[in-house]
């Protein structure tokens, strides 16, 4: 699986989100797959599905991540809902952008909502790195890289 690098106009648009009954049915599950595979390969921590060409609301996050935070692999649908206003400035990377990095303020806490692999709604609050994680993942759904992020004013 490749991964779909700027200016790929599928990384710029906002991306299109999946039913809870595909999500049930299983239609989902080998792009998932598929997707945690990719992100290993390329060593990174996440991956969006439209960072594989997929206009699909769906993103994956690292087994370790997830694992340490006692949270899911795969999200559908996700959304941030409250944004703490404590940021930390840290330099990230992106899969899709090869080479380039950047600091990027991000709230150090969060609410998240979003759909797991079967279809159930969950909600929690993250913070520190897998905030950061779930906030560069959701703005790559929001057709937003690092790179329009590091131009904007905060």
């Amino acid at each position: 699986m490749e991964i779909t690098k700027i200016p790929h106009e599928v990384l710029a648009n906002k991306a299109k989100l999946v039913s809870v009954e595909e999500i049930k049915a299983g239609k989902y599950g080998q792009l998932v797959l598929d997707m945690k595979k990719a992100m290993v390969e390329n060593m990174g921590v996440g991956l969006a599905a439209n960072q594989v060409g997929q206009d699909l609301s769906i993103f994956v996050i690292d087994a370790k991540t997830a694992n340490a935070y006692k949270v899911p692999e795969a999200y559908f649908n996700p959304e941030i809902t409250e944004y703490s206003t404590e940021t930390d400035d840290v330099e990230e990377g992106c899969l899709s952008i090869p080479g380039f990095y950047v600091g990027i303020p991000r709230s150090k806490k969060i609410m998240f909502k979003a759909l797991d692999e079967t279809g159930k709604k969950i909600k929690f609050k993250a913070r520190g790195f897998l905030a950061r994680v779930l906030q560069h993942e959701t703005d790559h759904l929001n057709g937003l890289t690092i790179k329009e992020k590091s131009n904007q004013n905060f």
